[in-house]
C-alpha cells in the first residue's frame, strides 16, 4: 500500500514537472509578438534583437550558477523563484506596451528575467524527475523535454485561437500562463524516497553469490577506479554521500554491467538521462532507519557515487563498466586545456546561433514577405502568420530531439560510430534551411525555413548532452554543459546583430515615425548568406571533431589493452 502511494505520488511530481516545464520555453515565441512590439514602441530591428537577445542570455549564460543552486538548495526554491522571476518579466513588457513607450535598456532587462525564470523552473523540474524515477530516468525526463520544446508552440497556438491578432492580450497571456502553471506546480512538486535495494536478477543465487561488505561510495568507487587506473573525480555542489557494497578482491570476480543510454542535462535545451542496469551478488537485509539511503532534494542529479547514478548500488567486483562518460572526469582548468572543449564549444556556437537567428526574427520574415507580396494585409493576419510560424518551428524542434536521441543511440549501438554524426546532419539541415530563405519570396512557402530550422535546432540539441557527457566525463556534466550552453549567448548575439543590422539598413521611416520594409527577401537576404557560410564552417568543424575523437579513442583503446 505503502509503495502503490509512493508511485502515485511520483507520478503526480512527474505531472507537475511537465507542466512547469511547458510555461519554460516561451522565449522561443518571442517573434510572434516581437514585430508589432517593436512597432508600437518605434524600436529599430536591431534594438529589438537586444531585447530578445537578452532573454536568451538569461536562458544560457546562467546555467552553471543556476544548477549550483538548485543542487544545494533543492528543485523547490528554484520553481518558486522561476515563477516570481516569469511574471515579474512579462507583466512590465506587456504593460510597456499597451502604454507605447519604454526604453530598450529596461524592455532588455525584463526580457532576461523571463530568460532567467524559465531556466531556474525548467533545470528544477527536470532534476526532479530524474531523482524520482532512478531507473527510467530517459523515460521520467523525456516528458519535462518535451513539455519544454512544446512550449512556444502550446502558446502561440492557446494565443491564436483565443485573443487573435491581439498582441497585447497575447503578452498578458504570457505573463499570466507562466507564472500560474509555474506556481501551481510548485505545490505538487516533491522529491520522493525511493528504496536503494533491488531484487536479485534470476542468473543469480545464493549458491554463487559472495559475500559483501559495507563501504563508502568515494571507497567503492576508488577501489573500481584504481583497477582501471582512472582519477577519482572530486564531489559536485550538493551530492549527498551514500553507501555502496562492494565484494572483497579474494573470490572469484562475478561480471555484469549494461549498457548507458545517453545522457541528457538538467538546462532548458536539455536535461540529466543516464542510467545503467548493475547486478547484484546477493540479497541485502533492510538497513536500519538511521542507514536508509533516501534520495533527498539536495542530491546531486549528476551522482558519482555509482554508475547508474542510485545511491546504494550493489557493485560487483571486477565489473567494468565500459561506457567512456563513466570512465572519465575532465573539468574546470582541465576542460578549457582540452581542445576537444573548444572543437564542440564551437559547433555549438556555430550552429545555434545559426538556428536563434532564425528563431528570434522568423517574425521580421513574415512580415517582409508578406508586406511585399500583398500590400492590402492586416496587421491581425500578420500576427496570427507569426504565431503560426512559432508553432512550426516549435514543432520542428520538438522532432529533431527525438530523432536526435533515437538516431544518435542507433548509430553508437547499432553501426558503432559516433554520435557527433548527428551534428553532420543538423549542419544539413541549416544549410538546406539557409538555402531555402535565399530563394523563397512566397510566404507562402516560408513553412520550409522555419520548420528545417527548428528541426536542426532539435537535431543539435537532442545529441549535444550526450556528446559532451561521452567526452568529459558525466560526474562533471552539470558544470561542463554549464559552460558549453555560453556558446549559443555568444553567437546567438552576432547573428541576431547582423540580422537586426541587415534589416535596418532596408527600412524606411515614415512622418509618424513607423519602420517598414517594403522589399520583401532582400530586407534580410544578405544575413542569410552570412549564416550559410557558417553552415559550411560549422560542417567542416564536425568533421574535424570526428576525426580527431576517433583517432584520439583508437590510442585511449591501446593503453587500455596495454594495461590490461
Amino acid at each position: 500500500m505503502l509503495d502503490r502511494k509512493m508511485h502515485r505520488a511520483r507520478v503526480v511530481s512527474s505531472v507537475a514537472a511537465t507542466l512547469i516545464s511547458l510555461a519554460c520555453g516561451t522565449n522561443y515565441v518571442y517573434s510572434a509578438w516581437a514585430p508589432q512590439f517593436a512597432d508600437k514602441l518605434h524600436f529599430t530591428t536591431t534594438e529589438s534583437n537586444l531585447i530578445g537577445l537578452a532573454g536568451n542570455l538569461g536562458m544560457y549564460s546562467m546555467g552553471v550558477p543556476i544548477g549550483l543552486f538548485i543542487d544545494n538548495r533543492g528543485p523547490r526554491p528554484g520553481v518558486i523563484v522561476g515563477s516570481l522571476l516569469l511574471g515579474m518579466g512579462y507583466v512590465p513588457l506587456a504593460t510597456a506596451y499597451d502604454a507605447g513607450s519604454g526604453s530598450v535598456g529596461m524592455m532588455s532587462v525584463f526580457s532576461f528575467m523571463t530568460g532567467l525564470g524559465g531556466c531556474m523552473a525548467f533545470a528544477a523540474a527536470v532534476k526532479t524527475s530524474a531523482l524520482n524515477w532512478p531507473h527510467h530516468r530517459g523515460t521520467a525526463t523525456a516528458f519535462p523535454l518535451a513539455a519544454f520544446g512544446l512550449s512556444a508552440f502550446f502558446f502561440s497556438v492557446t494565443g491564436s485561437v483565443i485573443f487573435p491578432g491581439n498582441t497585447s492580450a497575447f503578452l498578458r497571456l504570457l505573463a499570466a500562463g507562466t507564472f500560474f502553471l509555474t506556481f501551481f506546480g510548485f505545490f505538487f512538486l516533491r522529491v520522493l524516497p525511493h528504496t536503494a535495494y533491488h531484487a536479485l536478477p534470476s542468473g543469480l543465487t545464493r549458491s554463487n553469490s559472495q559475500q559483501l561488505h559495507r563501504t563508502s561510495s568515494e571507497d567503492g568507487k576508488a577501489h573500481r577506479n584504481s583497477s582501471r587506473g582512472v582519477f577519482n573525480p572530486a564531489t559536485e555542489p550538493g551530492t549527498s554521500t551514500p553507501t555502496t557494497y562492494t565484494t572483497p578482491e579474494d573470490p572469484a570476480p562475478v561480471t555484469g554491467g549494461g549498457e548507458a543510454g545517453s545522457a541528457e542535462l538538467p538546462t532548458p535545451e536539455g536535461a540529466s538521462a543516464a542510467s545503467q542496469a548493475d547486478l547484484e551478488a546477493a540479497r541485502l537485509p533492510p538497513p536500519a532507519p538511521n542507514e536508509a539511503d533516501d534520495v533527498d532534494e539536495t542530491s546531486s542529479l549528476m551522482s558519482k557515487s555509482s554508475t547508474s547514478s542510485l545511491p546504494g548500488d550493489v557493485l560487483v567486483q571486477n565489473s567494468v563498466d565500459m561506457d567512456r562518460s563513466h570512465r572519465i572526469d575532465i573539468r574546470g582548468w582541465r576542460l578549457l586545456a582540452d581542445i576537444e572543449f573548444w572543437q564542440l564549444f564551437a559547433i555549438m556556437g556555430i550552429l545555434a546561433g545559426i538556428g536563434l537567428m532564425t528563431i528570434n526574427n522568423i517574425g521580421h520574415d513574415v512580415n517582409a514577405l508578406w508586406k511585399r507580396y500583398d500590400s492590402t494585409v492586416k496587421e491581425s493576419f500578420l500576427i496570427q502568420r507569426q504565431q503560426m510560424h512559432v508553432s512550426i518551428l516549435s514543432v520542428g524542434s520538438f522532432a529533431g530531439r527525438l530523432l536526435s536521441g533515437v538516431g544518435s543511440d542507433f548509430l553508437v549501438k547499432g553501426l558503432g560510430a559516433s554520435r557527433a554524426w548527428c551534428l553532420v546532419i543538423a549542419s544539413l539541415v541549416f544549410t538546406v534551411a539557409q538555402l531555402s530563405a535565399l530563394n523563397v519570396t512566397n510566404p507562402h512557402f516560408l513553412g520550409f525555413v522555419s520548420s528545417l530550422s527548428g528541426l536542426g535546432y532539435g537535431f543539435l540539441f537532442g545529441v549535444f548532452p550526450s556528446i559532451v557527457a561521452e567526452t568529459f566525463g558525466i560526474h562533471g556534466l552539470s558544470q561542463n554543459w554549464g559552460f558549453m550552453t555560453l556558446a549559443p549567448a555568444v553567437s546567438g548575439n552576432i547573428f541576431n546583430l547582423i540580422y537586426g543590422s541587415v534589416f535596418d539598413n532596408h527600412s524606411i521611416v515614415d512622418g509618424n515615425n513607423e519602420r517598414s520594409c517594403p522589399s520583401g527577401l532582400d530586407c534580410y537576404k544578405n544575413a542569410y548568406f552570412v549564416t550559410l557560410g557558417a553552415c559550411g564552417l560549422g560542417l567542416l568543424t564536425t568533421l574535424w571533431t570526428i576525426r580527431h575523437q576517433a583517432v584520439k579513442r583508437e590510442q585511449e583503446d591501446a593503453k587500455v589493452i596495454a594495461v590490461d
